[in-house]
């Protein structure tokens, strides 16, 4: 089996709904860019209050997907 190298980003998702929107949107747009991800860990999650209201949700989660040498050269 060839060795391969993974790159972890941290990235923070946010939704008027649930923490699992929030992670889900942060997923689906980083998935847009990025090619072969492969696990999320969930490792914050709070929310933005407003007049004493919940007025969002945030996931703070980092993500890790495959990571190719040609990368290094467009990043």
């Amino acid at each position: 089996m060839p060795s391969r190298v993974y790159k972890i980003i941290e990235l923070v998702g946010t939704s008027e709904t649930s923490w699992e929107d929030a992670a889900k949107n942060a997923v689906e747009l980083a998935a847009q860019s990025l090619t072969d991800l492969r696990v999320v860990e969930v490792n914050k999650l709070d929310m933005v209050i407003e007049d004493g209201k919940v007025a969002s949700y945030r996931a703070r989660i980092n993500v890790s997907f495959k990571y190719e040498a040609k990368e290094a050269l467009d990043r």
